[in-house]
């Protein structure tokens, strides 16, 4: 059931619809083309829970005239048989107008950086962070997102000590916001002679790709810059020119390269976006540790130092540790980027957060 204040604030969503539409008939609204984009955009996304809240108005009266019908013995039957149905109906319409009160991620629509590190583990840790870059660029490639290594530092025996990344593709950072974390493995390695099943682990760091990024400003005395030949991931191309670029930023100590392009120009370019992410998501993280404690999960968090998963090979098991009972026997299909179920998953587990931080306010 809507609360009297979430039903408070879809009155005011949709008195400020009517407002925007006469705004959008002003002639020096019309005259100016971003004003007028922009109120289109705002009449747009709130038409849904305007067209919602009718629905709920006029389900709410048509309950009350099924209710009234009880009392005429020749409509009792009726009554009964229509009022499980409506209140179905109003059911759907609260659930539905709940999730549109939602406020939208501004930053589900953006590309982004992705950063795996191999954790405890040795060797196993490295190729664990093999696994999961892997699995990530299957998904990717699933989903017809631009998948992109922007820098890669292999492990002795195989996966990666470091890898970053950057994915492109609407809708990209929607689906990959909730793998920032520490990821676990358990399994028998190759190399186990006695059978033993040993645990490793591996982080990733989710890091939006913003257009405010642009507006970060670093003064140059504030980084060092450096460049370097870029190795090939993997033994591929092998650049002749120092066409590699590492930039230190000197306050934070944060360091980032990139090697991927064969011009020194889009590596620079690509490394400078990804430090002011960096540093966009530290400035985040800070303010998402002062709200963590009112949240009754971490979904969503982008905790890295939080233990979000672990990969159970024996039993074909992943358990996602944000979300109570949340474990899935599909691990072969998850490793080979299936990923849609265990996003979905954590997306509503996020929502229920939010809708409940909503009701609350």
């Amino acid at each position: 059931m809507l609360s009297p204040n979430l039903l408070r604030k879809l009155e005011l969503l949709a008195e400020r619809h009517e407002e925007v539409g006469r705004m959008l008939n002003d002639p020096a609204v019309i005259a100016n083309n971003n004003s007028f984009r922009e109120h289109s955009q705002e009449y747009a996304q709130l038409d849904p829970i305007v067209s919602g809240l009718a629905q709920y108005k006029q389900s709410k009266l048509e309950l009350a005239d099924a209710e009234s019908w009880r009392k005429d013995p020749e409509m009792r039957d009726l009554a009964e048989e229509e009022i499980p149905v409506v209140l179905a109906k109003i059911e759907q319409l609260e659930n539905h107008l709940a999730l549109l009160l939602i406020p939208k991620d501004p930053r589900d629509e953006a590309n982004l950086f992705i950063e795996i590190r191999a954790g405890t583990g040795g060797d196993e840790a490295a190729i664990f962070a093999g696994d999961l870059y892997r699995m990530y660029a299957r998904y990717a490639e699933k989903n017809r997102w631009q998948f992109e290594i922007l820098s890669a530092n292999p492990g002795e025996h195989g996966g990666y000590r470091e890898v970053i990344a950057r994915v492109e593709g609407k809708g990209a950072y929607s689906k990959f916001k909730f793998e920032s974390g520490t990821h676990r493995v358990q399994r028998v390695p190759d190399t186990e002679t006695q059978g033993r099943i040993h645990t490793s682990a591996a982080t990733v760091a989710i890091l939006p790709e913003m257009d405010e990024i642009e507006h970060v400003d670093i003064p140059p005395n504030d980084i060092r810059t450096d460049t370097f030949r870029a190795s090939g991931a993997g033994g591929q191309h092998v650049n002749k020119t120092d066409s590699a670029i590492r930039i230190t930023h000197i306050p934070s100590g944060i360091v980032v390269e990139c090697q991927d392009e064969r011009s020194q120009h889009k590596n620079r370019a690509r490394a400078m976006s990804l430090l002011k992410a960096r540093l966009l998501d530290e400035q985040r993280a800070k303010q998402n540790a002062v709200q963590a404690e009112s949240r009754r999960l971490q979904v969503g968090s982008g905790d890295r130092s939080q233990r979000i998963r672990t990969y159970n090979f024996p039993q074909g098991r992943i358990t996602d540790h944000r979300v109570e009972g949340l474990t899935l026997y599909k691990l072969p299909e998850i490793i080979a980027g299936d990923l849609d179920e265990l996003a979905d998953r954590l997306t509503v587990e996020h929502q229920a957060d939010e809708l409940k931080i909503l009701t609350e306010g």
